[in-house]
């Protein structure tokens, strides 16, 4: 295969060149398993690990590949090759790591458009697709809205979700599929372009491996039936890997997402909630909270309905918590800085003693 069939264009081409490294081998990583990578290349498919060099020059994790990055390598054999820089990402889908204060980790790179996958039977949540879409447009990628397991509710009830969503969220493409019937495929085949890169978000057993394996026309991705008694998914995607479809499309498969901890998505937020940033503008005070101000536009806008009281709440949990996600790598900056200076000066101090 050529690199174009992985997504190989003009714009990644010109960035080789800047970066000088026609030298080396491009390859695309299609897979990750703890800091070992496999890489797509024109000769083949190749494991590979970072040099040296970039693993002690990387300041945090987001300076290591990650899958769908495009790298520059030198290849020895299918079982070994090494990494000796990624080209530039032309996007990044990241969120809060779990657990981990003030640390981002890399969902997907140079991704065009997303799948925001919820199934209709039982994890439908207006809230968490405003959280999708947030991270979506802070990192300039095209959101799509799929709706699974379609067979499990009635048509009627199908319209109520849309319409719901549709009041809520504007100007969104919205796909309802199911993964037995086929329903709604072909609509969903038709918009995905030879070329293109697509991931799809979503929690565990919406369905993201199963319509892998239906979109490919194999089996990919082990699947599990959902759980009677926590109506869960049993079967979890447990790392990244990217697929090349049989319409030149390439997709990435995600592990399930509990928890999707916004990072500094200050633009982000502003394209989700664009009708309350929009109202904010006629505050009367310019640094309104719009909780409790007198004057406050939007407050005055929620309570005439003309903003979804619902989506008011959301924003402003999600505004909170990107205000405390960047106190956080402020606060995580400065002691990074202090500690730094304390090295330097150890350094220093062990010179002169030698003197």
């Amino acid at each position: 295969m050529k690199l174009e069939d992985f997504g190989y264009n003009d714009k990644l081409h010109k960035l080789r060149i800047e970066n000088n490294l026609s030298d080396f081998e491009i390859g695309r990583v299609i897979a990750e398993h703890k800091e070992r990578y496999i890489v797509k290349a024109e000769n083949g498919e190749f494991e590979a690990e970072v040099t040296g060099n970039l693993r002690f020059s990387a300041k945090s994790r987001l300076d290591f590949p990650a899958v769908g990055d495009w790298v520059a390598l030198t290849t020895y054999d299918s079982d070994f090759s090494v990494i000796h820089k990624t080209l530039p990402r032309l996007s990044i889908i990241t969120r809060q790591a779990v657990g981990q204060f003030g640390e981002m980790q890399i969902i997907a790179t140079n991704i065009d458009s997303a799948f925001l996958m919820q199934a209709v039977d039982r994890d439908f949540n207006i809230n968490r697709l405003e959280r999708y879409l947030t991270i979506c447009y802070s990192s300039k990628v095209n959101p799509i809205i799929v709706l699974t397991k379609t067979d499990l509710i009635n048509e009627q009830k199908i319209a109520e979700i849309t319409d719901s969503i549709q009041q809520r969220i504007k100007d969104i493409l919205v796909f309802a599929i199911s993964n037995e019937t086929k329903d709604g495929y072909e609509a969903l085949k038709k918009f995905i372009e030879k070329g293109k890169t697509y991931c799809m978000l979503g929690s565990s057993g919406v369905g993201k491996s199963t319509l892998l394996n239906n979109l490919s026309g194999k089996t990919l991705m082990k699947t599990d039936a959902i759980s009677q008694s926590t109506h869960k998914g049993r079967h979890i995607t447990s790392h990244r890997e990217l697929i090349v479809l049989e319409s030149g499309g390439i997709l990435i498969d995600n592990p399930g997402m509990r928890e999707v901890g916004i990072t500094d998505t200050t633009s982000g937020l502003e394209t989700t909630f664009n009708k309350i940033i929009s109202s904010s503008q006629k505050c009367k005070f310019k640094d309104c909270t719009h909780t409790n101000e007198i004057g406050c536009s939007v407050l005055e806008a929620v309570e005439k309905g003309e903003i979804d009281k619902n989506s008011y709440e959301n924003y402003l949990k999600m505004e909170r918590e990107k205000a405390h996600f960047e106190s956080t790598i402020e606060e995580k900056r400065k002691k990074d800085k202090a500690f730094g200076k304390v090295i330097k000066n150890y350094k220093k101090d062990m010179k002169k003693n030698k003197l």
